[in-house]
């Protein structure tokens, strides 16, 4: 019913794809919320489906104490991580507390004041929610990639030397506490990670695109399969991982409980100064890394950086 609810409109397949049932079950189940008196009318032929009736949706959801915890913890456990829509976490907040009993308001408060996540001053939990904001152009991109994937972006590297690229956005995602979109360029035919706070105008593209979505897609999951290096980490490394790691790397996990996993790269090893990145890198991660694939080049860097100097 809440599925129905915030969509106002829908069809049968859109419900069988939701929720993985049969569409025999699927109009089953509509019909007996029907019966039960929710407000829906349907449209025949093709392109119709169901309809909420206007003015009538479902009365304002209320919250259980502890899903009223549980909402109101996730608000204040991203504080200071420059998340997205930073006005509206705020507002969201208040909304939160305004909408609790007084019992409850004082359980919220409290819990304030005991939680501390990371990123957040003791002393003054909120001194830093003023830099809190994140980069301007990331709000923009969210709400166009919802839209269209297919994006028209002005990348300027260099100020006042602005590059106009068209693109295929994959992810947009914080990587070491910056905000990157990772995108396939149309125009090197290689997949990149952009700064988002580097990108300007973003808009979608009026460009015929020259590869689908699945294509794309593909290219990057062979890119992956030829990775020239992979990694196997244990909890130690995973725990390192998290706290550093170059933008764009994707860790799985392998062990129950975060106990294993492993990440692959393309590394260039005609890059001298990338391999030298990644061999320090690759120490910091601790002793439990195991290489399944290494490059030759890599592998003596890690060799020269671990060989023990004689003693004098």
């Amino acid at each position: 019913m809440r599925y129905i609810n915030n969509r106002a409109q829908f069809t049968i397949g859109e419900i069988q794809r939701e929720f993985k049932i049969s569409r025999a079950t699927a109009i089953r189940d509509i019909n007996e919320i029907q019966a039960m008196g929710f407000p829906l009318t349907t449209e025949l032929g093709r392109g119709g489906g169901y309809h909420v009736l206007q003015n009538q949706y479902l009365p304002a959801v209320r919250f259980t104490p502890e899903e009223l915890k549980a909402i109101f913890i996730s608000f204040i456990a991203s504080k200071n991580s420059q998340l997205p829509y930073l006005q509206n976490r705020r507002s969201i907040t208040e909304k939160l507390i305004g909408i609790a009993s007084q019992t409850q308001q004082d359980e919220l408060i409290e819990l304030n004041n005991i939680l501390l996540f990371e990123n957040t001053n003791p002393a003054n939990p909120n001194l830093l929610e003023l830099d809190d904001s994140a980069p301007s152009e990331l709000n923009q991109l969210i709400s166009l990639a919802v839209r269209d994937k297919h994006l028209r972006l002005t990348y300027e590297e260099s100020p006042g030397w602005p590059q106009l690229i068209d693109v295929f956005l994959l992810h947009i995602f914080n990587s070491n506490a910056r905000w990157l979109a990772e995108v396939y360029d149309f125009g090197t035919d290689e997949f990149r990670y952009l700064p988002v706070e580097m990108l300007r105008d973003s808009a979608i593209s009026d460009q015929a695109m020259k590869w689908s979505e699945q294509e794309i897609v593909n290219k990057k999951r062979f890119g992956a399969r030829e990775s020239n290096l992979i990694v196997k980490l244990d909890a130690t490394g995973i725990l390192r991982f998290k706290r550093l790691h170059p933008p764009g790397i994707i860790l799985s996990f392998t062990g129950m409980f975060q106990s294993s996993g492993m990440f692959n790269v393309q590394l260039d090893v005609n890059d001298v100064e990338s391999l030298a990145y990644y061999a320090d890198w690759l120490l910091f991660l601790g002793k439990g890394v195991a290489f399944e694939r290494i490059p030759d080049e890599l592998r003596a860097m890690l060799e020269a950086r671990l060989k023990v100097p004689p003693a004098f």
